[in-house]
Order: C-alpha cells, then sequence, then structure tokens
C-alpha cells in the first residue's frame, strides 16, 4: 500500500471511529489483526460487539466504497469476527459486522460518511450471530 492510499485509509479510520463514538460505541481496537486477517475497527456497545470495515475512496470514484465488498471479503470478516469473540470468551454475546463507507472530495474533506448494518448478512446469512445496534 502506498503512503497516499495509507494516508487515506487511516483518514477514513479515524473519522469511522469518531462517528462510532458518536453513536454511542466505545472503539476497542483499531485495526486489529490475527492469521485470519485484519479488522479496521472493533467497538462496543450496549447491543453487543460491533465489527468494521472501513473503506475509504477519494473522489472521483469509479465504483462507490460499499461496492468493494466481495463474497470473499464478507466471509474473511464473518470468521475473523468470530476467532474475536471466541478467543475473548465472548461467544455467546451477539455481535455484527458493519461497513463503513468514506468518500472525500479531492481536498481530503470528507463528503460522505454512510454506514451499512449488518453487511455481511447477504453474502454469508446471520448464522452464528446476533445483531447489535
Amino acid at each position: 500500500m502506498t503512503s497516499d492510499r495509507q494516508r487515506t485509509g487511516r483518514l477514513g479510520e479515524d473519522l469511522a471511529a469518531r462517528y462510532l463514538e458518536r453513536e454511542g460505541y466505545k472503539v476497542v481496537a483499531r485495526n486489529f489483526r490475527c492469521a485470519l486477517g485484519e479488522m479496521d475497527l472493533v467497538a462496543e456497545g450496549a447491543g453487543g460487539t460491533l465489527f468494521v470495515e472501513v473503506r475509504t475512496k477519494r473522489r472521483p470514484c469509479t465504483v462507490t466504497p460499499e461496492e468493494t465488498i466481495t463474497r470473499a471479503k464478507a466471509m474473511r470478516l464473518v470468521r475473523l469476527a468470530e476467532w474475536y469473540m471466541a478467543e475473548s470468551g465472548r461467544e455467546d454475546r451477539p455481535w455484527r459486522v458493519d461497513l463503513i463507507a468514506v468518500e472525500l472530495g479531492a481536498d481530503g474533506r470528507p463528503v460522505r460518511l454512510e454506514r451499512f448494518p449488518d453487511v455481511t448478512s447477504d453474502f454469508v446469512g446471520r448464522a452464528g450471530h446476533g445483531g447489535s445496534d
């Protein structure tokens, strides 16, 4: 990843983390990594654990951030969330994977931030986890 892409990604994650905190979540991990992959943000709220994939694009872009989630990526995110919950001893607690899409203008300022709840359910179903909100 180039340094410009890293800066763009980091900016998107910072914006997403602040958004979640305003929504009442506590961000407990950023860029959580294990052998299964990486989760951009992990947050806790009254309804359970929220795993967040942040996709940031600079305008103009040919596809929106939310259009970049593939079935394979969704499956990896679910496996990573399941591993995290098992390792932390919270298998029985509700969780879900959301997407936060961030679009930046040419000046680097955010022009759109949108949260897509339970983004993996279209690809992998809801078996094994509950909603959190």
